[in-house]
């Protein structure tokens, strides 16, 4: 499958050629397309300068900090007007093993969704203090308990999709911003009885530049999911952002 590996950065200077190294030689089939909010410490440079920049590796710039959601819909855009058929989702940190992509593509033979996950059995996360380790785990349970979806590791940002599962769920007119961007495409997958696969990883926390996590984004997360069980409930309405089809 003609695979595209989407890399949302900003301030990743400190890390993210390492990581552009990493995943070109541990996954010497796909390409790369970093997706930079002006970051204004030179993330952007960076990669413009790579060796493999306009080869394996391309970069779309976007004017300012707009949140992960919105770097991965202008990332999907993209990869669907390339003719990409599968999608890989990566932080620009290290914490997901470059070496795992070629099992999640794999994995999309018979998954519409694979996701790279902490929490099935051989998962695990390595670096994390017991109070993040206990807060991630407490969101999954949450998330599973408020939306009845079986999937383990719903937050996980280490995930493959094929072309067509993006157009069907309809993830470029998802609506969340933040981390629970996450939560939406894996919730609208699943309501469409889309094949989810969980694949085991190791993720492991940073070790340079500064996690974009906070209460903010935590707070949206838990309300939209809310939100999102509510209209189910009541038979409310979607908007337009939440409404699922084969259309881009």
């Amino acid at each position: 499958m003609k695979t595209l590996v989407i890399v949302p950065t900003y301030q990743e200077a400190a890390g993210i050629v390492r990581a552009l190294d990493a995943v070109l030689t541990d996954a010497p089939e796909v390409d790369v397309l970093v997706v930079d909010d002006r970051s204004p410490d030179g993330t952007g440079a960076l990669v413009a300068t790579h060796p493999a920049y306009g080869g394996r590796l391309e970069l779309l710039s976007r004017p300012g900090r707009n949140g992960l959601g919105a770097a991965y819909r202008a990332g999907f855009g993209w990869a669907l007007e390339h003719g990409y058929d599968a999608v890989v989702e990566m932080d620009a940190d290290l914490s997901h093993p470059p070496a795992v992509i070629p099992a999640l593509v794999a994995a999309l033979a018979s998954a519409d969704l694979a996701i790279g996950s902490r929490y099935v059995a051989g998962g695990r996360t390595a670096g994390w203090p017991l109070r993040r380790r206990m807060v991630s785990r407490a969101g999954n349970a949450y998330v599973r308990a408020v939306l009845g979806m079986p999937v383990r590791d719903a937050t996980a940002g280490f995930r493959a999709f094929r072309a067509t599962t993006l157009r069907t769920i309809g993830a470029l007119r998802s609506e969340s911003d933040g981390y629970a961007f996450q939560i939406e495409t894996t919730w609208r997958a699943a309501r469409l009885g889309l094949t989810i696969a969980e694949l085991p990883i190791t993720f492991t926390e940073r070790s340079v530049g500064e996690s974009k996590m906070s209460s903010a984004i935590v707070a949206e997360a838990l309300l939209r999911v809310a939100r999102w069980r509510l209209r189910e409930l009541t038979g409310s309405p979607r908007r337009s952002g939440d409404r699922a089809s084969a259309t881009t």
